[in-house]
């Protein structure tokens, strides 16, 4: 049975004691939400009333939450903006409706638990991740779940990997893209991969600050472009240390469509494989082929220009949808997502391509 949400944290985080409340909705909310998301559908196009079409619903693979234990820990070291600050389970139900998402894959926001200590790392993730599948069992076929680990603390990890997929049973994992100064290519990090791989398990990233890349540019916020250029960092150094081709039966998923992928993909293809130290040891099929086997979301890439791109260095099977909420909304991201996609590629986009690696959202 999952642990009561009235809870203290541990001493070894240094917070403050204090009871923390569950965010919760009612049986009468919920019926008020199930009813609008069936009302405006999940899909086909967007128009003055609203998506329509229940043929597509939308699997979104990136949506923030936040578990009370895990955002007064944010509080108390200054890491907890005011929008997930703010979140609320009502808050993505309504969200969700309106963009015609059916069913929503929770993750932490950055820093996840990466800055405290390792006690408090495993506790605030092992609660964070029980908050997220009670959720989940609260709201059937709403949330799915992606599990925080307490990396960068492997034995931790690895005990949370198996609490949160044999127990809990969620859908997969969410990471950061680095961890400091450690990406995910680094030897570092294999004894989590292995067991994923053993697990054929998802693994969802999202980008973080690097110890290397903050406050680069006065006026200009890491978000606004180093965190795209920390995704494509990770998947250039989960490619070319051989990491994504020894671990083939890891699901990954790259939020952003991949960061700065696309800018620099030719980069990638065509200089590195020809001029040391990869030349002769890595082909532009070897790298084109890891590409085309990742995944990546939508998130925040669905101007035409950005996903349009992203079509034509990957398959459409490869694209995910993902809105990044509550830094954007459904409503906003899916109106670029189905401007650029045909029937067809739509309903693979909104929906099936998330089912081959997330099958348990099939009933949702």
């Amino acid at each position: 049975m999952l642990n009561s949400w009235t809870h203290r944290l541990s001493a070894a985080c240094a917070c403050c004691d204090g009871p923390f409340a569950a965010t919760g909705v009612s049986r009468r909310q919920m019926l008020a939400v199930g009813t609008a998301a069936l009302a405006v559908g999940a899909v086909g196009g967007f128009g003055a009333k609203g998506f329509a079409g229940a043929a597509l619903r939308r699997i979104d693979v990136h949506h923030h939450f936040a578990a009370p234990s895990w955002l007064q820990a944010m509080k108390l070291i200054g890491a907890a903006d005011p929008l997930i600050a703010h979140w609320s389970v009502q808050k993505s139900m309504d969200d969700m409706g309106k963009g015609g998402v059916a069913t929503a894959v929770l993750s932490a926001v950055p820093p996840q638990v990466r800055p405290l200590g390792r006690k408090a790392a495993a506790r605030i993730a092992r609660e964070s991740n029980e908050y997220a599948k009670q959720l989940a069992a609260d709201h059937p076929g709403r949330f799915g779940v992606f599990a925080m680990l307490p990396l960068p603390h492997i034995d931790e990890s690895l005990k949370e990997i198996a609490h949160a997929l044999d127990t809990l049973r969620v859908d997969g994992v969410g990471v950061l893209t680095n961890y400091g100064d450690k990406w995910l290519g680094y030897s570092y990090f294999d004894p989590i991969w292995q067991e994923l791989n053993r697990r054929k398990a998802t693994v969802y990233t999202h980008p973080a600050d690097a110890n290397c890349c903050v406050n680069l540019v006065q006026g200009v916020p890491f978000t606004a472009v180093e965190w795209g250029a920390d995704t494509t960092r990770s998947i250039t150094n989960l490619i070319f240390s051989g990491t994504s081709q020894r671990y083939k039966d890891i699901n990954w998923i790259f939020s952003h469509g991949g960061g700065v992928l696309t800018s620099v993909a030719e980069r990638l293809l065509v200089q590195m494989v020809t001029t040391p130290p990869y030349r002769g040891k890595f082909t532009r099929e070897t790298v084109q082929g890891q590409l085309n086997r990742f995944y990546y979301d939508t998130a925040q890439v669905s101007l035409a220009g950005t996903l349009a791109a992203l079509t034509k260095l990957v398959p459409v099977s490869q694209i995910v949808y993902g809105d990044d909420f509550p830094y954007r909304s459904a409503v906003d991201q899916s109106k670029g997502v189905d401007a650029i996609f045909a029937v067809d590629d739509r309903k693979r986009v909104n929906r099936d391509n998330a089912l081959r690696i997330l099958p348990r959202l099939r009933s949702a």
